[in-house]
């Protein structure tokens, strides 16, 4: 069931995307970001964040509705005697996760009313990443370095927090529910720290996001083995027009949702099948063609950043060993045509998309 539904999903893609695709006018339409007057505080920290939730988790495991709110309060400590409670409604999201997943992913949405200056001051909406099942945090831990990874490739793109939360269970007495997940910056927050608006035009294609931007998206995107992504239909990617942009018409783009990665490697990912490729774990670039000299150019990012894209890698303290490793050869994979061929340039050319 789970790869019927997946497939079907990625055949959408696949018949909407060249119809899209041959469209290369930019016909913008915005989605303004309300003003944000206020800090925001959660996403300046690296610091793991411990906090309750406690809402009717049967009901929300049994009903999966990512159209439903429910209940919810959220307990924050602030030192080792105060904490602040804080009201607010929750609701299951996501495509695949929310069908698959035990304890699928979770959008918070916080009452807008005055609040103490606390981490979740003068948040609106919050995206949650959960576990899949119980006990096995090491697939959120995995895409959680992945939005890390690209963060220290351009601020233009999500900040995210490392969270323990305590799932308590309102319906019934039970022992509660405590797992690692990560928060993942607000769409509004984003684009205050930006300087950008949100396009929701669908009339895009790759040659309308700015042509540095968009090839080191869909470079890094081949470097952790991730196809499921597109910019016609704006899947698991955002677009972006930033204010101090010389060239308007030019379009940022900002990925998200890595678990059908490479790099990642969920027991539930499966390839497009359009592509041809038996694994998640097999590379493709989909990324628009440029010649030798471009791709070598922009390959050069990712070369002076290998050694820091490892030490995010190997220091974080909650991932193990053995995964760390995986995560190290997986990238290797990526970094080993980076040889006096450059092998990587020829794959890169083999593999791209003329449009």
């Amino acid at each position: 069931m789970k790869k019927l539904i997946c497939i079907l999903f990625n055949l959408a893609c696949f018949f909407i995307t060249p119809l899209l695709g041959q469209i290369d006018t930019l016909d913008i339409t915005y989605e303004v970001a309300d003003t944000l007057n206020k800090n925001i505080r959660l996403f300046e920290s690296n610091e793991l964040l411990e906090f309750s939730l406690r809402f009717d988790i049967t009901a929300y495991r049994r009903a999966r509705s990512d159209k439903e709110y429910l209940p919810a309060i959220l307990t924050y400590h602030i030192s080792e005697t105060d904490s602040i409670n804080k009201e607010l409604k929750l609701k299951a999201r996501g495509i695949m996760r929310l069908v698959y997943c035990d304890f699928p992913p979770i959008r918070l949405n916080f009452k807008k009313t005055e609040s103490p200056d606390d981490e979740f001051s003068n948040i609106n909406k919050l995206k949650v990443v959960t576990h899949c099942k119980l006990g096995n945090e090491e697939n959120i831990l995995k895409e959680y370095l992945i939005y890390k990874l690209y963060n220290i490739l351009t601020d233009n793109s999500y900040r995210v927090r490392l969270a323990r939360i305590n799932y308590i269970n309102t319906s019934k007495q039970s022992k509660p529910i405590r797992q690692l997940a990560f928060l993942i910056e607000p769409l509004d927050v984003l684009c205050k720290r930006t300087n950008s608006v949100e396009v929701a035009s669908m009339n895009i294609t790759q040659k309308n996001i700015k042509p540095e931007i968009m090839d080191r998206m869909a470079i890094f995107n081949y470097m952790i083995g991730n196809t499921d992504w597109s910019v016609p239909i704006h899947h698991n990617i955002i677009i972006l027009s930033q204010g101090n942009s010389a060239r308007p018409d030019l379009g940022v783009i900002v990925p998200y949702d890595f678990d059908y990665s490479g790099l990642v490697n969920t027991d539930y990912a499966i390839p497009f099948e359009g592509l041809g490729l038996k694994s998640v774990l097999e590379r493709r670039y989909l990324g628009e063609c440029r010649s030798k000299e471009v791709f070598t150019d922009a390959l050069k990012e990712f070369s002076d950043k290998k050694e820091e894209f490892y030490k995010a890698i190997n220091e974080f303290p909650y991932l193990k060993e053995k995964t760390k490793k995986e995560m190290i050869n997986y990238l290797n994979g990526f970094f080993y045509g980076f040889d006096k061929r450059n092998t990587i340039v020829s794959k890169l050319l083999s593999d791209c998309i003329s449009f």
